[in-house]
């Protein structure tokens, strides 16, 4: 069984600095809209369709206006669940996922991630689910480098990989995603890289200007 982690929980720091400095009214930038839908929805649809059994999402500061958006998505397979303290980092924020799926391969996925295809996410976890040892492979987005790569460096979500994997690493991790992807390749675990379909899917929305790109490239 394949579940889906998705991580919401971020501060909004960046776009707001923009949104302030622009003049425009501030707006969390997963619930931006893209093509009649807020970014999120975009993002939890994608991950569905890929094909997982059931999808976390993990929400921390402004739960209560995501949480308004998706109270109104009913799909059975999704559950939404907080972190304990708005202060966790995305690695903590992951593992708070990662507790509250059944053991397995798990599509971790960033919400402001709504470019990267459902086709895509569908590689990544068939790639995994080959490979002779699915419990020691991190099946990745290549951002360079694709096939078994030599080194995690510049590597984010999303990505798929055994839950074990992930309960093993983040709990010493309280940071950003990379450094857990690092030493995952130190000891040994195997990296590898799927190529995106298109440079759109390389694309997180963290500021004004990349919401504007994807908004025009959707």
């Amino acid at each position: 069984m394949v579940s889906a982690v998705i991580t919401a929980a971020g501060k909004n720091r960046r776009m707001r600095e923009d949104l302030l400095s622009k003049g425009i009214r501030i707006e969390h930038k997963l619930l931006m809209d893209l093509k009649g839908k807020p970014v999120i929805i975009r993002t939890i649809e994608n991950v569905l369709e890929s094909g997982v059994k059931n999808c976390v999402v993990v929400l921390g500061h402004y739960s209560e206006e995501i949480n308004g958006v998706l109270k109104d998505f009913s799909d059975e397979r999704v559950k939404i669940i907080y972190n304990q303290d708005l202060n966790f980092e995305l690695s903590q924020t992951l593992l708070n996922g990662v507790k509250n799926i059944e053991s397995g391969l798990c599509l971790c996925v960033a919400a402001d991630q709504p470019t990267v295809t459902y086709n895509t996410m569908t590689k990544l976890i068939k790639n995994a689910i080959k490979y002779e040892n699915p419990e020691n492979i991190v099946s990745i987005l290549a951002r360079k480098e694709t096939g078994f790569l030599e080194s995690a460096e510049g590597l984010g979500m999303p990505f798929v990989c055994h839950s074990k994997l992930l309960l093993n690493y983040l709990p010493d991790h309280q940071n950003n995603l990379n450094p857990v992807l690092r030493e995952m390749k130190s000891n040994n675990v195997v990296f590898y890289g799927t190529p995106a379909l298109n440079d759109l899917e390389l694309v997180n929305i963290n500021r004004y200007n990349d919401y504007l790109y994807v908004k025009n490239k959707f």
